[in-house]
């Protein structure tokens, strides 16, 4: 998921590797703390869930990004629409 991520945030080389990948797994938990199944939080084929954590991580990389909150307002809709669905949740249907 790394590189899908880091060509999302227009970067070529392995500078910020370490502060991208933080991100990447600050938004997986932050999913499966929403209720989000720890297999589909860290999937990488899954769209869904690659865009969340795309947009978590636009929204939270890097300093002074005029974007972020409407970024981040976006995140909070695509985690809402994942934690009602009975296809990424815990238990439903089970």
């Amino acid at each position: 998921m790394l590189e899908k991520i880091k060509k999302a945030l227009r970067i070529s080389n392995a500078a910020f590797d370490e502060e991208v990948t933080d991100l990447i797994s600050a938004a997986q938990h932050d999913l499966e703390l929403s209720g989000v199944i720890h297999e589909k939080a860290v999937s990488e084929d899954d769209s869904l869930i690659v865009r969340a954590v795309t947009v978590y991580c636009k929204a939270n990389f890097g300093f002074d990004n005029p974007d972020a909150e409407k970024l981040q307002e976006s995140y909070v809709m695509i985690k809402t629409h994942l934690t009602l669905s009975a296809e990424y949740t815990e238990g439903v249907g089970a």
